[in-house]
């Protein structure tokens, strides 16, 4: 289509929500419509990553990314300029091409996934159609179950706990739009017990979880679980708990160290210590609970699947489509966080999340610590059908930002819409089972 063709490309240095620098781009295509990206970046990363270039000079302690904005200007821009950007694909075979690498280093994946995100949206737009639609081509759109960022810790919060998060799932939800009120209590109520011990709930980490005031991880897991009580919610039945433990953190090489309680676990005796949080708390998700290249060890983790409780692959995985199959042949784990900036390009994210569905592992978009105002992940979460979404708390613009577009898209589409709800943890299989939002859970 000649209207939908690349017309121009633009990339600039531009900020995340750390403060960091990150890789903005617009694309204007020949009929007039743009897309624009500003592309996130992770705290807690893993080695399997897509690789960001960094300039590692003066600017910015080192974090500036001109070389990655002079690399999209120079060598990508004009390489997809004339290109359809309806074929989105074959937009990104190119980069990866000119960049030459798996990792996509010598450009930098951030330079890379920027004006990957921007042809998608651009493309979407110049179809006139919501960006969610041109993916999926359906009619209903299905929102994802969300989980909510309570508690913080581990590079998200200066360490002020070992575990990395604390999450409100709000299960027995029977709409995205009430999914998030019940999310949005839980974490009113967790805050309230958190000043009346002594703590200070105006404290939030990078993805605007409660930071500091604890003693012990436990302790954190307690906090929540009060908190749903607090708000007037079922802990388990309307709202339970996920954990992401981001165990590459706590890893020294030999124990798992957490440090904030002076003690330190084998392998084995860290798995012991998570299944006793599962007996203890209403827990249906557990991410990243053993360093990345731990294969052996993961397949022990199979243990806190009992119950059907989901175990997620992160830093595991890291997006990359080699490692998730190698997964599923080791029958490691059974559901995956599905991060665009790990993999490099929306394609190569859409690939690993579709042999997952195909493989039957559940599968989450996730934004980034360090992530941008741009909503183009909820979209995406929708339009791949994926069935659930973590994106942060409830505070911080960066955040609500994708929360606001899921919204947005449950309320246009009224009775059409459909949601997940719990069959996204409990049915990993493609066409998941949905509720209509005039079903009551």
């Amino acid at each position: 289509m000649r209207g939908t063709r690349v017309a121009g490309v633009f990339a600039w240095e531009a900020f995340d929500s750390r403060g960091r620098p990150t890789v903005g781009c617009r694309v204007r295509l020949a009929g007039g419509a743009q897309g624009r990206a500003i592309v996130p970046s992770g705290a807690s990363t893993g080695s399997h990553e897509a690789v960001e270039l960094r300039d590692r000079d003066d600017r910015f302690g080192g974090f500036g990314v001109s070389n990655a904005v002079r690399n999209l200007n120079d060598v990508l821009a004009p390489a997809v300029v004339g290109m359809d950007a309806v074929d989105r694909a074959g937009v990104d075979a190119v980069m990866e091409e000119l960049d030459g690498t798996a990792g996509l280093g010598r450009l930098g994946a951030n330079s890379v996934l920027a004006l990957s995100v921007a042809v998608t949206v651009a493309g979407a737009n110049g179809l006139g159609r919501p960006l969610w639609q041109v993916l999926d081509s359906g009619e209903e759109p299905l929102l994802p179950l969300p989980m909510v960022n309570v508690v913080s810790g581990g590079a998200h919060a200066g360490r002020a706990l070992d575990i990395q998060d604390v999450l409100a799932v709000p299960v027995g939800a029977g709409s995205f739009a009430q999914s998030m009120e019940w999310a949005w209590r839980a974490r009113a109520g967790s805050a309230e017990l958190l000043d009346a011990a002594g703590g200070n709930s105006a404290l939030v980490a990078d993805e605007g979880g409660l930071a500091g005031g604890l003693a012990t991880n436990e302790a954190a897991l307690a906090l929540v679980t009060e908190g749903i009580s607090r708000a007037g919610l079922v802990p388990g039945e309307q709202v339970a708990l996920a954990i992401d433990v981001a165990a590459n953190q706590i890893f020294d090489g030999t124990t798992y160290q957490l440090r904030s309680e002076g003690r330190a676990l084998p392998s084995d005796g860290w798995l012991l210590e998570l299944a006793g949080w599962c007996e203890r708390y209403p827990v249906v998700s557990l991410e990243d609970v053993l360093a990345e290249d731990d294969w052996a060890g993961w397949r022990d983790a199979g243990i806190l699947m009992d119950g059907g409780r989901q175990l997620v692959g992160d830093d595991l995985f890291a997006t990359q489509l080699d490692r998730l199959r190698r997964g599923i042949a080791d029958d490691v784990a059974n559901a995956v966080l599905v991060k665009p900036n790990q993999a490099g390009t929306i394609t190569r994210a859409e690939d690993v999340l579709r042999a997952a569905q195909g493989a039957g592992y559940a599968t989450i978009v996730s934004a980034r610590s360090g992530d941008t105002e741009d909503s183009w992940l909820a979209d995406l979460a929708v339009g791949w059908r994926a069935g659930q979404i973590k994106v942060g708390s409830t505070t911080r613009s960066e955040r609500t930002a994708k929360w606001n577009r899921l919204l947005e898209i449950e309320a246009t589409a009224g009775s059409r819409a459909q949601f997940a709800g719990s069959d996204a943890l409990t049915n990993r299989r493609p066409g998941l089972p949905t509720r209509r939002l005039d079903q009551t859970p």
